[in-house]
């Protein structure tokens, strides 16, 4: 029985899992949109989540803890200066993920995680073209 044993193993070692999901998490909060599989942007957000609570928070000791988990001082600057105060109003919900296809190799169900106020540039073009 599988009770009280949260999240995927996503076929690979602890370990392994972690270290990935930890790259993720940064490089969404640092991009703010990735292209990743269904699964793995569903542990994904999770985690990201979890992290911009912690900048909204705001404390050192929530800083710290932001710091053991993404490990890029850059990411954790603008998670605690930036993104905490672009989502000061939301109460949860700061992510979404776009599913869109499969993928050709192997089949795998592929999924866009990004932040809800993501701005897309290429929007900015198509405006700039027009006029």
């Amino acid at each position: 029985m599988r009770h009280r044993k949260a999240g995927r193993k996503l076929g690979r070692t602890s370990s392994h899992r972690d270290a990935m999901l930890r790259n993720m998490v940064t490089s969404l909060l640092d991009q703010e949109r990735i292209v990743t599989t269904v699964p793995k942007a569903k542990e994904a957000r999770r985690l990201a989540e979890q992290m911009i609570t912690l900048g909204k928070r705001g404390d050192l000791h929530a800083r710290r803890q932001a710091m053991a988990y993404i490990r890029s001082e850059n990411t954790v600057a603008k998670l605690f200066n930036q993104l905490s105060t672009q989502y000061a109003e939301r109460q949860g919900g700061y992510t979404r993920i776009i599913r869109t296809g499969k993928r050709l190799g192997d089949a795998a169900p592929m999924a866009i995680i990004e932040l809800v106020d993501y701005k897309d540039n290429v929007g900015d073009v198509l405006a700039v073209q027009e006029q």
